[in-house]
């Protein structure tokens, strides 16, 4: 249920996430079957440092939905708040999702 873009982003594969949004049409916003997309991913499954950092940088670069939750409607931005991935909350506040 899920695409190449999801484990790249999990696994902390930047390159390979501007290569996957770069050269080919991949849903960025893909909801896999446990209700994540890519940019959930990437702060739930990551320890919020400098590479989920930039992974996650890369897909709001390239337009990735920050609006979309999870399966209880908890956003990226929120669980990076509940983490205390202070970084990544900057990164995700620092884009209008308004």
């Amino acid at each position: 249920g899920g695409s190449a873009l999801i484990p790249a982003c999990h696994h902390g594969y930047p390159e390979c996430v501007l290569e996957l949004l770069t050269t080919t049409d991949i849903d960025i916003d893909h909801i896999n079957n446990l209700g994540w997309t890519a940019l959930i991913e990437a702060v739930i499954l990551s320890d919020g440092g400098p590479v989920h950092q930039r992974i996650v940088q890369i897909l709001i670069d390239h337009g990735a939905d920050l609006s979309i939750g999870d399966n209880e409607g908890v956003t990226a931005l929120e669980h990076a708040r509940n983490r205390g991935y202070v970084e990544m909350v900057r990164i995700l506040e620092s884009t209008d999702i308004r």
